[in-house]
């Protein structure tokens, strides 16, 4: 059965990311047409029917990757009472043609493997790949030269970092990282600069460090593709190696929907 066209869902902990792919993908890289954002855990689901209504109209099918299993079963339910007749498929780690060579596959966040695949179409042949997601937490994972998601490590993200430093503390306010989207000066003069540099500096650095440990040879430089709120900004800080790709995981959900249509997995 043909998936396409297909709405590919993106589901986080803070938001909830849609696109719509019309054809299956070719070999060059898939990029939605149009795309969604609405809020997680508690989005205001009727928003997808007016965006729909607003593109072309036509049967769809729904392919899901979750990380937040509430705003998930929200969005299932959501589809059950307003498009019952299409089909919904919720990705797992076994839909994708991906090697995944940890202990656990059944366990990896699914959009992480999705950022795994996606980026296979993107690098350089015999390059690895460090894919970076900077979201509600911050990953850092590796792919391997011939294709494989060998993991990687996770660190909090900007918002969660601020709130912690809030909430564990008696006088730090609680700063909005969306200022972050350029980079602050590393020194602060008062005490939310201060903390915007830590925040945002602090981040640039783990990944940097990560990234250099990762694939410690330089004769195996990576290429290197980021996704998520903060992606621009900490991009170009990465060196000419790093590209930001803002529809990463939306475009792994369309390689895994082509691969099941053609039966490669």
């Amino acid at each position: 059965m043909n998936p396409f066209p297909l709405i590919a869902v993106d589901v986080g902990n803070n938001r909830t990311k849609l696109g719509l792919f019309p054809e299956a993908p070719g070999s060059a890289f898939p990029e939605p047409s149009q795309t969604l954002t609405i809020g997680s855990p508690d989005p205001h689901l009727d928003q997808i029917g007016s965006w729909i209504a607003a593109g072309p109209c036509g049967a769809l099918s729904w392919w899901i990757a979750s990380v937040n299993r509430l705003a998930a079963t929200r969005l299932i339910d959501w589809l059950g009472e307003n498009r019952p007749e299409e089909p919904v498929t919720m990705l797992a780690a076994s839909h994708l043609p991906l090697e995944v060579a940890v202990e656990r596959p059944d366990v990896v966040g699914v959009d992480r493997l999705l950022d795994a695949l996606a980026a296979n179409r993107l690098r350089r042949p015999g390059r690895p790949a460090i894919v970076v997601d900077v979201g509600t937490a911050i990953t850092v994972d590796l792919v391997s030269a011939h294709g494989a998601f060998l993991g990687g490590a996770i660190l909090p993200g900007l918002a969660m970092s601020a709130r912690a430093m809030h909430a564990f503390t008696d006088l730090l306010p609680l700063i909005d990282v969306s200022e972050l989207a350029a980079p602050p000066p590393p020194l602060g003069t008062a005490t939310v600069p201060a903390m915007r540099a830590g925040l945002f500096w602090g981040a640039v650095g783990a990944i940097r460090e990560l990234a250099a440990r990762l694939v410690p040879s330089p004769d195996d430089a990576p290429d290197v593709f980021l996704t998520g709120g903060a992606g621009p900004a900490v991009a170009e800080l990465l060196g000419p190696n790093a590209r930001h790709v803002p529809h990463l995981t939306l475009a792994g959900i369309a390689l895994a929907a082509a691969s099941a249509r053609d039966g490669t997995k």
